[in-house]
């Protein structure tokens, strides 16, 4: 049996192996032909199983007063929106550069968490959250080089999401005070899916779309990994403080570079391995 005081890492334990495994083969579908603002879509209809067992977990009954509402749908939409804004910043600028930008949100959590719900914790624990923050920044795309860009549309594009994603997750903490963990994540699923019509907007038909079993089929096996990891995470966020379960979530892509070592037999650049060393230390500071 699990100690009620340790949920939170038992929780974010699952969201990061999840988010890790989902990493490794997600592009397995866009690579067969099925462009990744479909993905999304998938992804959104991947919330709804997940949604379902939530609601049957709390008897059908999740906050419906229009304050539950407006946080759970906030929860959502700051999340599904931000996807969808990472898409068009990835086509207008560099994975290298964006990638690395947004994997900073951790910081505007800690921020929010910190001054808003008053969140401490011991120095052992903040060198975890600093060596986190960095290691994510390492893992997040170790490219270092690439084409040249025109503009800085794509800067702004990653700011945003930056700051919408560090939102989510303070107003996921917050939210948690006053709902059901699975009443968020309902919320979660509805924005997804009210979002999928600008996904479906987004994408370019004029190109070949491969809609057998590499497609939406194995995108939705992909996706649901990517959905339970989400309702982990708000699961964490119940018991844990945000100060440091968002970062060691953000740990996810230490998993996906093991399962494309084995798969693919790739050995670590430089930056990767400093990364994963970094990633790794800050594992054992932050589950402590």
């Amino acid at each position: 049996m699990i100690k009620s005081t340790r949920l939170w890492l038992f929780y974010a334990i699952i969201t990061t192996i999840f988010w890790g495994v989902w990493g490794a083969f997600i592009e397995i579908p866009e690579k067969a032909g099925f462009p990744a603002t479909l993905g999304y879509v998938v992804w959104s209809l991947t919330m709804v199983p997940c949604a379902l067992v939530a609601l049957k977990i709390i008897n059908w009954k999740p906050e419906t007063d229009k304050r539950s509402v407006l946080l759970g749908l906030t929860v959502g939409i700051l999340g599904a929106g931000g996807q969808l804004i990472l898409f068009e910043a990835l086509r207008e600028g560099p994975a290298y550069m964006v990638f690395p930008l947004i994997s900073l949100f951790p910081v505007l959590t800690i921020i929010l968490s910190v001054v808003f719900l008053k969140e401490q914790t011991n120095k052992r624990h903040w060198a975890g959250i600093l060596l986190a923050i960095i290691a994510a920044v390492f893992l997040a795309n170790p490219k270092l080089s690439g084409s040249e860009t025109s503009g800085n549309s794509w800067l702004w594009l990653s700011v945003i999401v930056f700051i919408m994603w560090g939102l989510q997750a303070y107003v996921m903490k917050f939210s948690n005070s006053t709902m059901k963990a699975e009443s968020i994540f309902m919320y979660m699923a509805i924005g997804a899916l009210l979002l999928s019509p600008f996904a479906i907007w987004m994408t370019d038909f004029s190109q070949p779309v491969n809609w057998g079993f590499k497609g939406p089929y194995l995108g939705f096996i992909i996706q649901i990994l990517n959905s339970i990891g989400a309702l982990t995470l708000v699961y964490a966020l119940r018991y844990g403080k945000a100060i440091i379960v968002v970062p060691l979530s953000g740990l996810s892509p230490v998993i996906t570079i093991i399962i494309s070592l084995i798969i693919y037999a790739v050995f670590p650049g430089t930056v990767l391995l400093i990364g994963l060393i970094m990633a790794a230390v800050a594992i054992v500071l932050l589950s402590e």
